[in-house]
């Protein structure tokens, strides 16, 4: 996709993946909730997300849970914290894909409605500001986005899907 993407050259086709090369044991890095394997974020994340007083993020490992239906965002590798959607921010992509008003781009502020509501060609466009903002060092995903990583992933995967659908 973008030259420039802060993730790997994979980035766009899937979920992007930062480079972050935390590796919690496989028993770990299971969401306490809902058992499905958490993706490694760094501490910078869950505080950018995190509505609670930052005094609650430790020096450990956290790893973000993207089931849907779970409501735990982040935990601590060592299972000692939970964080839950009720504790961010701001609205998790991951946890509400089909609500209009969520950010699919938290950098650039493209949410899921604005992207529902585009014509194809406005969607491609919405990739190339995207992109530009990639290319130009303008992105921060790995701080607005709580998955720690580039959105491009979500943005190409929600246009496919709703490409499909129609």
């Amino acid at each position: 996709m973008a030259d420039g993407c802060c993730c790997p050259p994979t980035a766009g086709n899937e979920v992007c993946e930062s480079s972050v090369q935390i590796a919690p044991s496989r028993v770990a890095a299971l969401c306490p909730h809902c058992g499905r394997r958490g993706k490694p974020v760094e501490g910078q994340t869950v505080k950018a997300f995190l509505a609670e007083s930052l005094r609650q993020v430790r020096r450990v490992e956290y790893l973000f849970c993207k089931t849907q239906t779970c409501p735990v965002v982040y935990f601590s590798a060592d299972h000692v914290q939970s964080f839950t959607i009720a504790q961010m921010r701001e609205r998790v992509f991951q946890k509400e894909p089909e609500a209009d008003e969520v950010f699919v781009c938290y950098c650039f502020r493209h949410t899921v409605g604005d992207i529902r509501s585009a014509t194809a060609d406005a969607r491609v466009k919405i990739v190339d500001d995207i992109n530009t903002g990639i290319k130009v060092e303008q992105c921060a995903c790995d701080l607005r986005n709580p998955q720690g990583s580039c959105c491009l992933g979500n943005v190409n995967t929600l246009i496919r899907q709703l490409s499909n659908a129609v």
